[in-house]
């Protein structure tokens, strides 16, 4: 994609991610005052007057911090920078000039790309005078914002977009294929990212809770357009201590729901787990489509039948999401890494399947010719006929006489044999019954 990019940057605590959330218009960025709560450069759609854009956010940069989460945060800053067309350097306007703020001023004047200073943190009409300080930067006027109460975005906005390349493409783009990485902590989510793009976009290290976004990350292949969404794993309750991974838990929720596929990532070396059982539920209650991918299977010890019994494992805990195809693959190695990226369009078409109504009541006829529908106390149900009303996820409404007397158990028994017919590949099919007239 040749879309527009702008990447925020700046020192800690200066409102890098409270602003990119309203630049965005959603809460996507966890906003906390902690150092470094944002570790990974953190993608999503920005739009103004009509000109849509990509916005990163990226972790608060401490340019003399060799710790290792800090390295990585100015690692991810300096390659988001590369990728930028204009850069927004944020600073505190209350605090004035720092001479962190000096240092990072110094590498974006280097980086010889469009970098455009806001002030943030001005929250009353006054300009206070520590404003003036950030001309010493020599990049260019500041100008005045407020993150928080949305102060001079507006603005803001005018002078991004007017500083786009020409060349860039700023129309909507219907053709993005959502996938999100869902799953408990370090099964490999971010290395399968990793893996999939060719660099290093998500930090990876083996500290639990590396991940406490969800990252959007842009990516084409074979002509198709993605955007990949890393989530924070889910842990358990009584593992959750700080507020900031109660928010990770309530951002991969909200992956699930921004995402069409889910990609549910398993240890291989663990098993399926509680909270692998309960992502899975949500992701198909809210009607996503769900690959299973079992991850580190370079590190199980194999025999001639051991993918067949971890599958069996799989289908009997997971029995509500069986429609959900199962790829064993290594995020480190590649090991079958391309054929996941086959199935998540082969998915993708299924979930954007569609049944004309003259074929769907030919299956549903048949259907009930050899398996009459369920009757209670003389009573019997009748399916006078049915249409598919959706896509993403299929639905189909079922005109019937008396309703309630419709068993889950013969719903099923429909599913299948539609699935028999079309497969509908990784996705859920829902029902809705209505009695005719209504």
């Amino acid at each position: 994609m040749n879309r527009a990019i702008v990447c925020i940057v700046g020192r800690p605590n200066v409102g890098k991610s409270t602003l990119f959330n309203k630049i965005v218009g959603k809460r996507i960025a966890i906003t906390e005052d902690t150092p470094g709560v944002t570790r990974d450069r953190i993608y999503a759609e920005g739009e103004w007057l009509g000109k849509y854009f990509t916005v990163i956010d990226t972790g608060g940069l401490e340019p003399e911090n060799e710790e290792i989460i800090m390295s990585n945060i100015k690692r991810q800053a300096e390659m988001a920078v590369d990728t930028a067309d204009v850069i927004l350097f944020v600073v505190d306007g209350l605090a004035g000039l720092t001479s962190t703020d000096r240092e990072i001023g110094n590498m974006l004047r280097k980086s010889g790309k469009k970098v455009i200073v806001a002030c943030n943190k001005i929250d009353t009409p006054k300009t206070p005078d520590e404003i003036y300080e950030f001309y010493e930067l020599g990049l260019g006027e500041p100008i005045v914002i407020s993150g928080e109460q949305g102060l001079g975005i507006g603005d803001l906005l005018d002078e991004i977009i007017e500083s786009f390349p020409g060349d860039r493409d700023t129309d909507y783009d219907e053709d993005l294929i959502r996938v999100s990485l869902i799953g408990k902590p370090n099964v490999g989510k971010s290395s399968l990212i990793n893996n999939i793009l060719g660099e290093e976009r998500v930090i990876v290290t083996n500290i639990p809770g590396t991940t406490r976004d969800a990252i959007d990350t842009y990516f084409n292949y074979n002509e198709h357009r993605y955007v990949f969404i890393d989530t924070a794993g889910l842990r358990r309750k009584r593992s959750i201590y700080e507020d900031i991974e109660r928010y990770s838990v309530i951002r991969t929720l909200t992956a699930v729901d921004r995402s069409d596929i889910c990609i549910l990532v398993i240890d291989a070396t663990e098993g399926i787990t509680e909270q692998d059982t309960k992502i899975a539920g949500y992701a198909h209650d809210n009607g996503k489509s769900i690959i299973i991918a079992i991850n580190k299977w370079d590190l199980v010890k194999k025999d001639t039948n051991t993918h067949l019994e971890f599958e069996k494992e799989i289908r009997k805990e997971l029995g509500f999401i069986a429609y959900a195809p199962i790829v064993f693959i290594s995020a480190l190695t590649g090991q079958r890494v391309d054929k996941l990226l086959e199935l998540i369009n082969v998915v993708n078409n299924n979930y954007n399947l569609r049944i004309s109504t003259g074929v769907l009541n030919d299956i549903i006829n048949e259907a009930v010719l050899m398996n009459q529908p369920p009757s209670d106390k003389g009573k019997r149900t009748r399916i006078y006929y049915g249409t598919q009303v959706s896509v993403r996820p299929p639905k189909f409404v079922i005109f019937v006489r008396n309703a309630e007397l419709m068993h889950f158990s013969y719903v099923r028994y429909l599913e299948n044999q539609i699935r028999n017919h079309f497969g509908f590949v990784g996705t859920p099919i829902q029902f809705e019954f209505r009695e005719k007239g209504e």
